[in-house]
């Protein structure tokens, strides 16, 4: 490979210089050369915001959630491009995986997500309407609308795939384009992803951008309207967070840096028992996985005192059984570091951690490789610390980036828990046990100093995803040294993206600038059933108004009869009476809402497919017997589905009795035929 290309401003841009040299992790040899020289970043920005921005704003949310899908399922074609490549970095097939079947899974959880958990709109509503007036005329909403500025992506060097995606997905599905700049030590890596999303012509031109090199001015360029998400060392987020523009122009900054995170071993776990077991294993794997150089690896291994002895055995055991060499080899579990330089960064640490522990495995200095030159390559063998004292500040200040854990004893909930602490913030923490009291007071004592907590024992062991695997839909991220940010989270992510906005207004302007129908607009009774119109042909406001009907004691008792509910509430009037929320015989609740849709359904086949749920049902007004049952249906909600002959459409519904009292409200959903399905 030559120089690497950056694509900006709606082109493939080569470095008019050499470059400096990217090397194989595992043989020494050069792979490609690295330079940001020539571009106007400032340009690619300004391209960014001109050009992706709006392309992206034209799309609904499930538009873009279809786009996601797309890219995720092309990419997954050329994984075995990308497992070479990430070979050359010193992954295994098995790291490997976790970088790129992982980042693929990103964009397809959010693709998903997208279409399940957003609407098929351009603007996202968050919560319910908030009343501000008594007469119902003044209201207030929030809205999320996307940033205009650019999501830019500053990257770590060990996940090129996964790193870049995890980012892109959720800016992606707010509306934001991003521009991407990779660490240079597996920067090819990184290129190569971005050039078969290029490629494949599948996202709209200006909404991703790379640049590979050194940012050089780019941050001089943000504006109040970009964002910049960084992960990497806690040192370097911290000159982030205080670039001058970022600070003045209140750039919105999200930082998931490396921290020192903990696993717990619960008392009960005993040698013999599966938690002892699960707990040696799961400490083994993130030490030797990506050759530990994981932000999310564990760093401090909190032990009972009285088992550390059985612990730092058994985990040397296991530790021995690992082979080290050439990720190529498929019997090779742990291939080589990222590159000579950070080989040798590791060793300095390790030096610094050696003044509070010692080792009870590993050579800092020497390793057995197979198939390939334990200097050439950056291999290192995987280091287990002990620490007797585990008072001493290094194991909770200095993080070794690679194959190095400290075992620390401890004695008791509350000391795990102040140990815990020590990290001052950390991306996740494991605990192993099979005691939920244990697991309640470690785990609610240790989450202000979180991200993620992991509770893993024999129960969840076969499906748990382990300790360190962030998941699309839960936070990413931590307070503190893990850099105070949060990625991914499902939605929350996307919401990091886009701005929200507290508009108040009368309902029918509300109803108007949501696309939701507000409590107290206007209704349309057009004299034709709601339900006899394709979606096409629905408008938000639509109603239809039924009833009244009776409901007599009789309707009451063959409801009970019919459906075994014979709650004394229903049946016995005197238990009844004693009751201060009925005061006397009341209907079931589900009996209203029976009654209420056999008053406002339109029976005929027609374009309603089905009723697929109810929700935010509230029983108001106890129903008794002689009350008069009236109901009002609007739609509230509608959402065309793409790709599909159907939308969803959510009705508000209101019941009330003879003297207009709410003693029911809900949402119904249904599924609605477009006219062309029909």
């Amino acid at each position: 490979m030559g120089p690497l290309p950056s694509y900006v401003s709606g082109a493939w841009h080569a470095p008019p210089d050499g470059g400096a040299p990217l090397a194989d992790a595992v043989t020494g040899a050069e792979v490609a050369r690295i330079s940001s020289a020539g571009i106007d970043l400032g340009a690619a920005l300004e391209y960014g915001r001109r050009t992706g921005g709006p392309a992206l704003r034209e799309l609904t949310f499930h538009q873009r959630a279809a786009l996601l899908k797309k890219l995720g399922l092309h990419l997954r074609e050329h994984r075995d491009e990308l497992y070479a490549l990430s070979a050359r970095t010193g992954a295994t097939l098995a790291d490997s995986k976790i970088d790129i079947d992982g980042g693929i899974g990103v964009l397809l959880a959010y693709a998903s997500k997208g279409k399940r958990e957003l609407p098929n709109d351009t603007v996202l509503v968050d919560g319910d309407v908030e009343p501000l007036s008594k007469g119902g005329t003044f209201a207030g909403r929030h809205i999320c609308t996307p940033l205009l500025g650019v999501a830019v992506q500053v990257n770590a060097f060990n996940f090129p795939v996964w790193g870049p995606l995890e980012k892109l997905a959720p800016a992606f599905l707010a509306g934001m384009p991003s521009l991407v700049k990779p660490a240079p030590q597996t920067a090819y890596l990184s290129a190569r992803l971005v050039e078969l999303v290029v490629e494949s012509g599948i996202l709209p031109e200006g909404t991703l951008q790379l640049v590979c090199g050194e940012p050089r001015d780019l941050l001089d360029h943000l504006t109040e309207q970009d964002v910049l998400a960084f992960t990497g060392s806690a040192a370097t987020g911290r000159l982030l967070r205080a670039h001058p523009v970022v600070t003045g122009r209140s750039v919105r900054f999200n930082a998931e840096a490396d921290s020192l995170n903990c696993s717990i071993l619960g008392p009960d776990a005993r040698p013999g028992t599966a938690e002892f077991d699960l707990f040696v294993k799961q400490l083994v794997t993130e030490m030797t996985v990506k050759a530990g150089q994981k932000c999310t690896a564990i760093r401090r291994a909190l032990v009972p005192s009285d088992l550390m002895d059985d612990v730092a055995r058994a985990a040397s055991e296991r530790l021995a059984r690992v082979r080290i060499g050439d990720p190529s080899d498929p019997d090779v579990r742990m291939g080589a570091l990222a590159t000579l330089e950070q080989r040798e960064e590791v060793r300095r640490r390790l030096k610094k951690l050696l003044d509070a522990g010692r080792i009870v495995f590993g050579d800092p200095d020497s390793v057995e490789v197979a198939g390939a030159d334990a200097e050439r390559g950056a291999f290192m063998s995987p280091i287990l610390l002990r620490a007797d004292d585990s008072g001493r500040a290094e194991p909770h200040e200095v993080e070794a980036f690679g194959p190095v854990s400290t075992l620390l004893p401890y004695d008791g909930a509350e000391q795990a828990v102040a140990l815990a602490a020590r990290g001052l913030g950390s991306l996740v923490g494991s605990v192993v046990t099979a005691d939920p009291g244990f697991a309640r007071r470690v785990v609610l004592g240790a989450a202000p100093w979180h991200g993620r907590l992991l509770v893993l024992n024999e129960e969840d062991a076969k499906e748990s995803t382990g300790h360190g695997s962030p998941m699309p839909g839960l936070v990413h991220g931590g307070p503190g040294r893990a850099g105070g940010g949060e990625e991914m989270g499902g939605v929350r992510g996307v919401l990091h993206h886009m701005q929200r906005t507290a508009v108040q207004a009368g309902p029918s302007m509300l109803s108007a600038i949501t696309g939701r129908w507000t409590p107290g607009a206007p209704r349309a009774e057009t004299g034709v059933h709601p339900f006899r119109k394709h979606l096409e042909e629905l408008r938000v406001g639509d109603t239809v108004v039924a009833g009244p009907r009776a409901v007599t004691l009789a309707d009451i008792e063959h409801f009970a009869e019919f459906t075994g509910d014979t709650f004394y509430a229903h049946m016995d009037e005197e238990a009844a009476k004693a009751n201060p929320f009925f005061g006397g015989r009341v209907a079931h609740g589900y009996l209203v809402v029976s009654f209420a849709a056999g008053l406002f359904v339109s029976p005929e086949p027609g374009p309603v497919l089905a009723n697929y749920g109810l929700e935010n049902l509230r029983f108001l007004t106890p129903v008794k017997p002689g009350d008069e049952l009236t109901v009002t249906l609007t739609a509230e909600q509608i959402s065309p589905r793409e790709g599909a002959g159907y939308g969803e459409v959510r009705w508000n519904t209101d019941v009330t009795n003879q003297e207009g009292a709410s003693v029911a409200q809900y949402d119904v959903l249904t599924l609605v035929a477009k006219r062309e399905a029909s």
